[in-house]
């Protein structure tokens, strides 16, 4: 029987191109699941990193790990830093105030032992552990100021002596026993699928249906992890739904004209002429390798890649003034509204002196100035645009679109991008990353796809000084942070996280921000990735302009935020980054003539692929040569994920650890569109059903076009 509870009437009719009914359960909100109220909605929203999360998204977050549970006598020194569980008898409570956290005083074995809640909602851990209690609790041990502690414990019900624990990437505000029944009813609620793998590929895999496999992962049956029947089966619908969509992309360009943009060159020349520096070689080159590519009738699809500092932006501005010297309009769409109006302030002073206007379009924008930017597009008087999201907008439109440039483009799925595309005339597009992507992984996420690479930094950027130091001396680091901001300096304090969470992180955010508030006033900011966009947006302005000269963040500074003021920078836990993110982080700073200083502060011991990392990084700073190096030591998985490097989020695959498995995506996805694979009737319907779960909507609708 169909569920379509918590779609309205009017979605399920006309929601994103006829939504399949069979897909109305698994992109139903979660708030249709019971138990699931707005409240417990909002804290899911977070944890699962969307807006308005739906259940797919829900069962598309796996654990990522399952560990046999074992109990420890008592906390221990040579348990800390790892995950026990311990039995204790809860003392007395100490509530949360001003900035510090709930303490919950408890006994163990080993003796005393704190269980401490940042961010506490209410009286929960009072209700939850009741003075007097004994019961056994799971978490990370750590030891802070001579006393042990667990941060967001986990109450383990019975008196266990082994099982399995299932860990699922989780935020402090949701346990883990209670994400795992919310998942069971997930489970429970979506519609099964038709199966879209053909019947061959199914008896090689030997593999369970769609929906089996991600109850089998999230009940902890099989590991998410290596060679196991249900991740392999799902890594390869991942796979097979990417590759399906690039190849529908590309049938779809092929044949089609493009606007021929071959103006004599006056504008580029105008702007290069007034530069306060000269463009690199490697600029030069990429001008004009798309400069050439421009000129053809056929639709551009360019990459274009740039370590930190080499100047995309002066190369991008470059195509864009070709289509525009030429009669068309170009567009650059960049994934925040803190980038696209560091690149909208950007080219609007480089253009000011040759008279042309940078419109600029985001979703925070006064409806006034909003109507003003889109008649213009619409009747082709404004010829350059940059914005967010909200360029792909149904109501935005323009006269003669002929180039659109994706800035961070790997933030943006394949219909993001499609619908940008269409809204043109076969325009050309130009690709911008900020992270070397080695030739494999272009290949697997791109396919064939042309690539210009920009290895050279501007000259006049200031070199920044790598120093590698033990968390022990972290009292020395901040030592040497005050006498920096006291020269005026400004830098960044970078955590790996926002808040500790059941599953660990050692440095919290707004702890730390807290601590170093205290010692150095209003001059110290905080900025993460749980905050409203609007008071992030604000922080960063006011580091900006100097009013905040200590930014305390998680990596939602990696991209998107230029102060080229800022001259040092200290990342704690750096040894459980990967060596790109670091590079990316690293690139913050010395990006203006001053030079700069990078901490990275680890705790010992090192493993020895910690220590080669760090190693590398304080020699060497080409990016090109980091992230080959970061595939080889962390694999394709922290080099692709989200977290590590920011490029495209493979939540099952490992492209290169499957490459057999890409190889056979990339053949079935070749003899579906060829209809030679053999398939029976309602297959079409079952591929369709895959693009839009795994979020290829603009492909799913030139499969349904043919």
């Amino acid at each position: 029987m169909g569920r379509t509870t918590g779609l309205s009437r009017a979605e399920r009719v006309s929601g994103p191109a006829l939504r399949d009914p069979l897909l109305f359960s698994w992109f139903a909100p979660v708030q249709t699941l019971p138990g699931v109220g707005r409240g417990l909605a909002r804290r899911l929203a977070r944890v699962l990193g969307e807006e308005e999360p739906r259940i797919r998204d829900l069962l598309f977050h796996i654990p990522r790990a399952v560990r046999e549970l074992e109990v420890a006598e008592g906390p221990r020194p040579e348990l800390v830093g790892r995950d026990v569980v311990v039995e204790v008898e809860i003392s007395r409570h100490r509530p949360a105030h001003g900035s510090a956290p709930w303490r919950v005083e408890a006994e163990s074995a080993g003796g005393r032992l704190d269980l401490v809640f940042f961010r506490a909602r209410g009286r929960s851990p009072e209700r939850r552990f009741p003075p007097g209690r004994r019961l056994f609790v799971h978490g990370r041990l750590r030891h802070f100021r001579g006393r042990f502690e667990i941060h967001h414990p986990e109450p383990v019900e019975g008196t266990p002596a082994s099982g399995r624990l299932v860990l699922w990437p989780l935020t402090a505000e949701i346990g883990r026993r209670r994400f795992s029944r919310i998942v069971e009813a997930a489970l429970a609620k979506v519609d099964p699928l038709p199966e879209w793998l053909a019947p061959e590929v199914l008896r090689t895999l030997r593999a369970p249906s769609f929906l089996e496999a991600l109850a089998r992962l999230h009940r902890g049956d099989d590991p998410p992890e290596g060679p196991s029947p249900a991740r392999l089966r799902l890594a390869l619908d991942e796979l097979f739904a990417l590759q399906l969509a690039l190849a529908l992309v590309r049938r779809s360009r092929e044949g089609q004209p493009a606007p021929v943009l071959d103006p004599p060159g006056r504008l580029v020349d105008a702007l290069l002429r007034r530069l306060p520096f000269s463009p690199t070689a490697a600029q030069m080159r990429a001008i004009g390798e798309i400069r050439r590519a421009l000129a053809r009738p056929v639709p551009m699809m360019r990459l274009l890649q740039g370590d930190v500092g080499s100047g995309k932006t002066l190369v991008a501005l470059a195509a864009m003034l070709l289509a525009a010297e030429a009669g068309f309009q170009a567009v650059l769409m960049a994934p925040t509204d803190v980038l696209a109006r560091q690149h909208a302030r950007t080219m609007g002073t480089l253009l000011a002196p040759l008279g042309i206007e940078v419109g600029f379009l985001s979703g925070r924008e006064p409806a006034s100035a909003r109507r003003r930017v889109l008649e213009r597009l619409s009747d082709g008087r404004l010829s350059l645009c940059v914005g967010t999201h909200a360029l792909f907008q149904p109501d935005v439109s323009f006269r003669r679109l002929g180039l659109v440039v994706v800035d961070e483009q790997h933030r943006f799925g394949v219909a993001q991008r499609l619908a940008l595309v269409e809204k043109g005339t076969s325009p050309h597009l130009l690709l911008l990353t900020a992270t070397p992507i080695p030739r494999t992984l272009v290949l697997c996420w791109y396919g064939d796809i042309a690539t210009s690479r920009l290895d050279q930094r501007p000259p006049g950027r200031g070199r920044v000084d790598t120093r590698t130091v033990p968390a022990t001396r972290l009292p020395e680091v901040v030592e040497a942070v005050g006498r920096a901001l006291a020269r005026g300096e400004r830098g960044y304090w970078i955590c790996p996280a926002v808040a500790p969470a059941e599953e660990v992180e050692i440095a919290a955010a707004e702890e730390r921000f807290s601590e170093l508030r205290e010692r150095f006033g209003d001059v110290v900011g905080l900025a993460h990735g749980a905050m409203a966009t609007a008071e992030r947006q604000r922080t960063f302005e006011a580091f900006a302009r100097g009013a905040v000269r200590l930014l305390v963040a998680t990596t939602v500074v990696e991209v998107g935020v230029d102060v080229p003021e800022a001259t040092f920078m200290v990342v704690e836990e750096a040894q459980r980054f990967g060596l790109s993110q670091l590079h990316q982080l690293r690139g913050r700073i010395g990006r203006g003539s001053r030079p700069g200083t990078c901490l990275f502060l680890y705790t010992p011991p090192l493993s020895a692929a910690a220590a080669r990392r760090l190693r590398l990084l304080r020699a060497c700073d080409d990016g090109f040569r980091i992230a080959e190096e970061d595939l080889l030591l962390r694999g394709p998985g922290e080099v692709l994920g989200v977290r590590q490097t920011g490029l495209p989020h493979f939540r099952f695959a490992d492209p290169l650890a499957d490459a057999e498995l890409l190889s056979l995506a990339a053949e079935a996805a070749r003899a579906a569109l060829a209809g030679r694979d053999g398939s029976e009737d309602g297959l079409g319907r079952a591929r369709r059903i895959l693009l839009e779960l795994f979020g290829h909507d603009g492909a799913r609708a030139l499969l349904r076009a043919g």
